[in-house]
């Protein structure tokens, strides 16, 4: 069944009124309207209101010929013959749907530039609003802010309203167009670095009512990543000239997928990989969920992939906590201190801070930390001792990969260091041209080993991407995440899972703590009660070190997301959790 609803005041009322019993509705036909598209319990595709636009009318003036213009513009993916009819044929004639779609807020203001002509001559109107964000042509939604203003000349034709004498290219979307019509989604591609891991792209999909919501989302699969992880950041299991044939919901618990195009039947591992990136892509967006996939090629059975199967190809750096106090690392229980980790890194030792620690479940964990004179480096174990393995007094507090290796940048010579403690070699450079010439105060690497964050100067927090190539590794692709106004500061920076970052900024009147998402700077701010120093979150947890009128504390964010629990009261020092 589809719902009709009206989206401003018409001239003329009308409606057209079918059999009740025939599941119709009444539908106005004056002005524009949205048709709720019901799914019906499919869980291939999503409900959604689609925009329903009408012709220019004759009665309407140039302010109502414009927002009727803005209409047509967030109906045209679906309906392509309404825009048009707004134009003289010159614009025609130069315009394109090509390029960004540029988000305004709701209530952007029509304004006369020139008193009502009544002759026919040239009406002059500026559009007047702010500036949400802009949807890239690969699908990426970059939030934005600031005034927008765009001017508008319209013709009167005889007997036919108003017409637009030029239109920029692109299309402008009003934020309910985009929340109406629009689905943020993660898609799923395999690590540039390795073949078991999986990095999320996140993208605005514009839901069709020609198509399900589940082909919508492979078929962008099917296509190259974002420019965030473009570069061989990331890769695909799909080769080049795979096709979506047919997907279909077969029974109460099974979809079926069939595929066409040069898919080898008999590589196990690309089989693995392409089962992956289907589950993850689908099930992450509350599609098919919960439900056994059966995957065709050419109509053939190729493999069958069940909702219970999960090979670990999202973060599995595990969520143990540990925290520092008096310079020792120590086990965190459920309810408070658990002892001491074995060797020199669980005794106490002053002149050490920054502490981090490696992947746990690897033959060999590492601890990391800050002295005078670089990082030096100790096993989690009975044998380990302390070594220099990175020397320097300009470098930023050190970051582990998820393969193992140790990160920094040496603010002093504007250099990326990365040490493998595998090789037994020193530090190498990675190249970051990027970085050249900017006050890089901190480094973090996502646990998907793609993603890092860098914060420049005390203001700003940028997230780039590991890319590879035949020349090697490199540290580009960067995007602005969040700018702090003057008098604030970033205080401190973590990864909450593979997609947030957890923002810290200090204000004249305290301190903020915001989880931003990096593929589309969706922000939720988490509420503080004490002063925090220190973060540190892995697998839903988040510890804070928190300096309280009864001392330093570490707690734990409640569920709720709304109130802290001490979780150490007595000696406690900074949280930390693997590859934090």
């Amino acid at each position: 069944m589809t719902t009709t609803r009206r989206l401003g005041a018409v001239v003329a009322i009308a409606a057209a009124v079918a059999c009740a019993s025939s599941g119709c509705t009444v539908i106005p036909v004056s002005g524009p309207y949205t048709v709720s598209e019901v799914g019906a319990g499919d869980p291939l595709t999503k409900s959604f209101q689609r925009m329903i636009a009408i012709p220019p009318q004759e009665g309407w003036g140039p302010e109502e010929t414009i927002r009727g213009l803005q209409a047509a513009m967030a109906a045209y993916p679906d309906d392509p013959t309404i825009l048009p009819q707004y134009l003289t044929a010159e614009a025609l004639a130069k315009w394109s749907p090509a390029g960004p779609v540029t988000v305004i807020e709701d209530g952007f203001e029509v304004v006369p530039q020139t008193p009502r002509d009544t002759t026919g001559a040239v009406e002059k109107l500026q559009v007047k609003a702010q500036v949400v964000a802009s949807i890239k042509e690969d699908d990426s939604y970059a939030p934005t802010a600031g005034s927008w203003d765009r001017p508008f000349d319209l013709v009167k034709v005889q007997g036919s309203g108003y017409r637009v004498k030029s239109l920029p290219t692109g299309l402008v979307l009003t934020n309910s167009d985009v929340m109406r019509a629009y689905r943020p989604t993660n898609l799923y591609y395999m690590s540039g670095n390795s073949q078991k891991q999986l990095v999320v792209d996140r993208v605005r999909l514009r839901l069709k009512p020609t198509e399900s919501f589940a082909q919508t989302i492979l078929e962008r699969l099917l296509k190259p990543q974002t420019a965030a992880l473009e570069g061989g950041a990331v890769t695909s299991s799909f080769p080049p000239g795979t096709k979506i044939e047919s997907i279909r919901w077969s029974g109460e618990e099974r979809v079926v997928i069939n595929l066409s195009g040069p898919i080898d039947a008999n590589d196990l591992s690309t089989e693995d990989s392409l089962r992956a990136q289907v589950r993850y892509s689908l099930s992450k967006n509350e599609v098919a969920k919960g439900r056994v996939i059966e995957m065709q090629l050419d109509g053939e059975p190729y493999f069958i992939d069940r909702p219970e199967s999960d090979e670990g190809w999202l973060d599995d750096s595990g969520d143990s906590a540990y925290y520092v106090s008096k310079g020792a690392v120590h086990y965190m229980g459920k309810d408070g201190p658990a002892g001491v980790v074995p060797g020199p890194a669980g005794q106490p030792r002053d002149g050490y801070s920054n502490y981090t620690l490696s992947k746990e479940g690897t033959a060999t964990s590492f601890v990391a930390a800050t002295t005078s004179t670089g990082i030096s480096v100790a096993k989690l174990a009975p044998e380990g001792q302390w070594q220099e393995v990175i020397q320097g007094t300009g470098l930023t507090p050190p970051t582990w990969h998820q393969d193992g290796s140790l990160w920094t940048y040496d603010t002093k010579n504007g250099f990326l260091l990365r040490y493998d403690p595998a090789t037994g070699r020193g530090p190498e450079r990675v190249s970051a041209p990027k970085l050249q010439g900017l006050d890089v105060t901190r480094l973090r690497i996502a646990r998907d080993g793609v993603r890092v964050a860098v914060t420049t100067g005390k203001n700003t927090v940028q997230i780039g991407a590991l890319t590879h190539d035949v020349s090697g590794t490199m540290l580009g692709n960067f995007q602005s995440l969040t700018t702090t106004e003057t008098g604030k500061e970033i205080l401190d920076v973590a990864w909450a899972d593979d997609e947030h970052l957890l923002v810290l900024v200090g204000i004249k009147a305290g301190q903020i703590l915001s989880q931003i998402n990096v593929g589309d700077g969706e922000t939720v701010g988490i509420p503080l009660e004490d002063q925090l120093t220190r973060l540190a979150a892995a697998g839903g947890r988040v510890l804070g070190e928190f300096s309280t009128d009864q001392g330093v504390k570490v707690m734990e964010l409640n569920q709720d997301r709304q109130s802290w629990t001490a979780k150490i009261e007595q000696g406690a020092g900074t949280p930390l959790f693997p590859l934090g």
